[in-house]
């Protein structure tokens, strides 16, 4: 895939999330994110680019609006739960503004999980609307629940697909020359984190999640579209032709 025709893909993308942000319509919201997935699936970058790296794939830092208030480590989460198997780094910082979360990576692995992330992000959003508790308060701690929840889902299902991909490839290149290029990519990234966020503390961990909402987040990420097929015998997502 040419730099041109990917960036195409990701304008197209762009703008189907832009229509899932835009619409009051919990169902096409859902429906114009799923698309995005399905895209970023069919069109998905060969990992053999591990080996032969583009060289105008450079490193960089991406930042991510996380806003502020009751849902911001939940969303932060989840962009945790689809930045590792795509070997990005994230931190996060507090601004007067509200919280921003700092991605870094290559600018290849930084493009998808920003698509990947703002469907998810939709997908989770559209069924949360659907939520409703006795009070506001209740209505909240149910919603911020739930997409903690989500996102541990959407993590464990990245990887178990990262591991299986991972397996795969090992089968193939007996030579171990994946596995170096692997290794060698992950400490151009590390370094460079490493430099680009300096000092970084560990931050106190979130309050507690909601057993029930918990439950009901890992649910539906379980029926989310991720981009790239299911495990174990479910069923395959982003087959469709864009």
């Amino acid at each position: 895939m040419t730099s041109d025709t990917t960036a195409e893909l990701l304008v197209r993308v762009r703008k189907l999330l832009d229509k899932a942000e835009g619409t009051s319509n919990a169902h096409e919201a859902d429906a114009f994110s799923r698309k995005a997935a399905e895209i970023i699936a069919a069109h998905r970058i060969d990992p053999a680019r591990l080996v032969d790296v583009d060289p105008s794939d450079d490193l960089r830092v991406c930042e991510f609006e996380l806003g502020r208030g009751a849902y911001v480590r939940a969303r932060l989460a989840l962009l945790q739960a689809v930045a590792e198997p795509h070997d990005v780094r994230v931190v996060f910082v507090s601004r007067p503004n509200g919280t921003v979360a700092m991605a870094a990576g290559f600018r290849s692995d930084l493009d998808v999980v920003e698509v990947l992330y703002n469907s998810l992000h939709q997908q989770a959003a559209s069924q949360m609307a659907g939520e409703r508790r006795g009070t506001p308060a209740a209505t909240q701690r149910f919603r911020r629940s739930f997409l903690f929840g989500f996102a541990e889902k959407i993590s464990q299902t990245l990887k178990d697909s990262q591991a299986v991909a991972a397996g795969s490839e090992r089968a193939v290149d007996d030579s171990g020359r994946h596995a170096v290029a692997v290794l060698s990519r992950n400490s151009r990234i590390n370094d460079f984190a490493a430099t680009a966020f300096g000092r970084v503390r560990t931050a106190r961990a979130p309050s507690a999640a909601q057993a029930g909402g918990w439950a009901a987040g890992s649910v539906a990420a379980s029926r989310a579209d991720v981009g790239r097929s299911r495990l174990s015998g479910r069923r395959a997502i982003g087959r469709a032709k864009p």
